[in-house]
């Protein structure tokens, strides 16, 4: 009787152990194969805004985090002499008109006399003055229309839908043309960036569908895997100074995968999330044909 309940509890014990080994191989090959990574992080363009004139701000509209939309007016830089250069050309024009009727008539005087009257030079050089005073005249109406232009540039408008961050551009500053004076993120462009390891990137597919947790909620936000990236840095390989290649002699027999970044398109967003480029996100990509799955943890 001794060696039956021995046979028996060797049997139980063979059984449990041949059970935690099968659920523990079937655990590990999960976790190395399901399409999943902790590595996430939320990403948005970010438009740099530079006023176009230069010029003192007379008038700062935008606020920091203040939500823009497209046309928006964030600061006015001090018009002043813009009006004045609007005036100038605007003269400069009248001008340039009146100076190609005059030309314009003398020509067409000209053409009415005979050859007898007026020589072939005189009249050409009528048509060429007629000419020249006509390209003065286009010229000065472009050149009011560039002041135009600067004028109503001297208003600086959103140029894309968001927020406008980390401002430290203020009323009475000196703006200049070119500079970037304030930041807008995008609010339409909006993204997950998942840093999946080589080896998961044979069961993730263009279109699969997507389930992302930020680290601060746990309501899951909808999205689809849209591109792969197609290549990331050599880092044992890099350009020496003779422009040949620098390899490391070295090799560690430990190698570990590469990771990969896997753009996610952000579908649906959950009522009470608040989006922030550079959040933390776990990223599961579930539309696999795959039987794997992983549940993503909660944070």
């Amino acid at each position: 009787m001794p060696n039956m309940t021995s046979m028996v509890r060797f049997a139980v014990t063979v059984v449990a152990v041949v059970i935690a080994a099968i659920a523990g191989w079937y655990l590990w090959r999960t976790y190395e194969d399901s399409p999943w990574t902790r590595d996430g992080r939320v990403r948005a363009n970010v438009v740099n805004v530079a006023p176009d004139v230069a010029g003192a701000v007379i008038d700062m509209k935008a606020r920091d985090n203040q939500a823009v939309k497209i046309g928006d007016v964030l600061f006015v830089v001090d018009p002043a002499r813009y009006q004045l250069a609007l005036s100038q050309a605007e003269a400069a024009l009248v001008g340039a008109k009146t100076l190609f009727d005059q030309r314009q008539e003398e020509y067409d005087r000209r053409q009415k006399l005979s050859s007898i009257s007026i020589s072939d030079e005189a009249l050409t050089q009528a048509r060429t003055a007629a000419l020249s005073a006509q390209a003065a005249s286009d010229q000065a109406e472009a050149a009011l229309g560039v002041a135009k232009l600067n004028l109503a540039r001297t208003e600086v408008r959103a140029p894309v839908n968001g927020y406008v961050t980390n401002l430290l551009f203020h009323r009475g500053d000196y703006a200049t043309a070119g500079r970037a004076a304030l930041a807008i993120v995008d609010s339409d462009s909006y993204y997950v960036a998942g840093y999946f390891e080589e080896t998961k990137l044979r069961h993730i597919k263009i279109g699969d569908a997507a389930s992302v947790r930020l680290m601060g909620f746990t309501a899951p936000i909808e999205g689809h895997v849209q591109s792969v990236a197609r290549a990331i840095t050599d880092r044992d390989n890099a350009t020496g100074s003779d422009l040949i290649a620098n390899v490391n002699p070295t090799f560690t027999w430990v190698r570990l995968a590469q990771r990969i970044p896997v753009r996610i398109a952000i579908d649906k967003v959950p009522d009470g999330v608040t989006l922030s480029a550079g959040m933390t996100a776990t990223v599961v990509v579930t539309g696999t044909t795959d039987s794997a799955r992983v549940k993503p943890p909660a944070r």
